[in-house]
């Protein structure tokens, strides 16, 4: 009976039941406190990924079309949609164009849409050369980046002329995003805290706007 009394007495173990009590708690406050550090360093990285990418965009090969006689790059809309020479391009003969891989894979081809375009929007070796060097200019500041991720939009600015000799005719607003429309072309976070729960967080939406500069070249600073 007098043993019993002392075991029940005893507060030796105190201590060490309390750490074991307080221990997750603190493991998960700290564990809170990095994972904000590095979401911050995600979206941080992710957006100056791309504004590099926007404006690598602007100052090299434009995509749609490539280097095609008929592409946005070499077009006439003098010849080709009757615009007089010299004259602004107007909106209604340049309609956006958005170029983007399908999101099934990593290696999947880029291909570009236009609903309207009297110019061509295939994807040639010239074209494919320019997205790739896009995408992996952007992985060099953000390395989770993949083609899946990422689309460019080029939209009207009425900036150019109709024959212009020395380059394009126009000179498009070139939108450069990190996709959010499926769960496969989503950048995501992934927190120590939810480790155990293999949860990943979503990172929000990137997008960044540069006007086109000489559309020409493969290479930027």
């Amino acid at each position: 009976m007098n043993a019993l009394r002392t075991l029940i007495a005893c507060r030796r173990g105190g201590t060490a039941a309390e750490f074991a009590l307080l221990l997750p708690l603190s493991m998960l406050f700290l564990f809170g406190i990095i994972d904000v550090g590095r979401f911050g360093w995600d979206v941080n990285r992710a957006e100056k990924a791309t504004q590099t990418g926007a404006r690598w965009a602007v100052a090299t090969d434009i995509i749609p079309g490539g280097n095609e006689d008929d592409g946005l790059k070499n077009y006439s809309f003098t010849v080709g949609s009757g615009v007089p020479q010299g004259t602004i391009v107007p909106a209604s003969d340049f309609p956006e164009v958005s170029c983007q891989t399908d999101g099934s894979s990593p290696t999947s081809q880029v291909a570009c849409s236009c609903d309207g375009c009297a110019f061509s929007v295939t994807i040639d070796s010239t074209a494919q050369a320019a997205w790739d060097a896009m995408i992996a200019r952007m992985q060099a500041i953000d390395p989770a980046i993949g083609p899946q991720n990422v689309r460019i939009d080029y939209s009207y600015s009425g900036l150019g002329f109709a024959g212009d000799p020395n380059g394009a005719d126009v000179a498009p607003i070139v939108t450069v995003s990190l996709r959010t429309d499926d769960p496969a072309t989503r950048l995501t976070f992934h927190p120590l805290t939810l480790y155990l729960f293999h949860a990943d967080l979503p990172l929000p939406s990137f997008s960044y706007s540069l006007t086109m500069e000489d559309g020409d070249g493969t290479y930027s600073n």
